[in-house]
């Protein structure tokens, strides 16, 4: 039985994703059962919250009856802010259960989880047990308290989080040497390097016959829909975007100033999306953050999509150089979305190439490793 963890976001995202495909996968590939043990942040209360940063979890017996229950030989931990915190992994450990901690973004260091400044640039200001710079600068975009909150509790609690792990995951090699960039408390720890497993999707696009530019993304700040909009808008070229966010109203707002042919669907399912993808021309990836992954890149590569995007984080190890613009660059991003527009034969070469990175297969291969220890 292998158990996994994980506190879901307000705003959700690649790591739900992830943990769903998880979920699949291991019966699938292992031969294992699974369960799920989740918080949501959007049901926490800001009370309850702050007390689980501070205290570095709330309520581990919770993780300790469930791995009794379950009789899990493994919990296989993602986010764990704020509600779970390293007493859930401690917790798991004392009653019987391997640990592994899948490291989905930079939040050991960084308050925000991107390192992106709240000025949109990328930033390692934050090192090791000084965050405090995100306080400084207010990264979060909250409240200063919340800020201070996160930056006490990452200097107190991250080294603990990670003494607490039998093994740590990374998704990509750059997200392993942005974290020891930020001198994130993984000191000499072997740390694996294991792909967010990427399903081929049942029908795969027809680039050549596509109708849109697709971006599939959480409308959030960090993750820059509005360049998307607005390289469109210059080549005249439609968009779909899909997700949802706190950036819906602006971007909305946005693409009827620019007259531009936007049309913005809300959050899909993974079948709405494989059908998106498939009458779609080309996908745009257009983060501003330094993607660790790049979950939404790697799907449309799957769907044989001609993708591209902005050579930020992990974008720049899945995407090939012609593909990718340098971070901003809105009027090369333009010129990208129409040079590779229903370009079937880079569609071709992405899923072969996130076919060899990120298939079920390899990631169970990568995961029974880890998982027997």
């Amino acid at each position: 039985m292998i158990l996994l963890l994980h506190n879901r976001y307000r705003t959700l995202g690649g790591e739900e994703r992830v943990v769903d495909d998880l979920k699949r996968l291991i019966p699938e590939y292992l031969d294992e059962p699974v369960e799920v043990l989740q918080r949501d942040s959007g049901q926490i209360s800001s009370g309850s919250a702050a007390l689980g940063l501070a205290r570095g979890g709330l309520d581990p017996s919770e993780v300790a009856d469930a791995v009794r229950r379950s009789g899990a030989r493994v919990v296989h931990a993602h986010n764990l802010q704020p509600s779970l915190g390293w007493r859930a992994l401690a917790a798991a450990r004392q009653a019987g259960a391997r640990t592994v901690l899948t490291l989905h973004q930079y939040r050991l260091v960084c308050a925000a989880g991107t390192c992106l400044d709240s000025a949109g640039q990328d930033c390692t200001r934050c090192q090791g047990r000084d965050t405090r710079p995100g306080v400084r600068l207010n990264c979060r975009g909250g409240s200063r308290a919340e800020a201070a909150l996160y930056a006490a509790s990452l200097a107190r609690w991250s080294a603990r989080l990670v003494a607490e792990a039998d093994a740590l995951t990374v998704p990509s090699d750059f997200a392993l040497r942005r974290l020891r960039e930020l001198q994130a408390p993984i000191g000499g720890r072997n740390v694996a390097v294991v792909a967010n497993p990427v399903y081929e999707p049942v029908q795969v696009a027809n680039a050549a016959a596509g109708e849109y530019a697709l971006c599939a993304s959480r409308l959030t700040a960090d993750k820059g829909v509005e360049l998307a909009i607005e390289a469109c808008a210059r080549i005249k070229r439609p968009l779909v975007v899909a997700g949802d966010g706190p950036e819906l109203a602006a971007l909305q707002q946005l693409a009827a100033r620019l007259s531009s042919e936007v049309r913005f669907v809300g959050r899909q399912t993974a079948d709405q999306l494989t059908a998106l993808r498939a009458t779609a021309a080309v996908a745009v990836v257009p983060s501003r953050f330094a993607e660790s992954f790049g979950l939404s890149a790697a799907e449309a590569m799957a769907a044989a999509l001609p993708v591209v995007g902005f050579d930020v984080g992990a974008l720049g190890g899945l995407l090939a150089a012609e593909q990718l613009a340098a971070p901003g660059d809105v009027d090369r991003l333009a010129e990208l979305i129409a040079k590779h527009w229903g370009d079937a034969a880079l569609g071709r070469t992405n899923s072969e190439k996130i076919a060899r990175l990120a298939s079920p297969q390899i990631v169970a291969e990568q995961l029974a490793s880890l998982y027997d220890g």
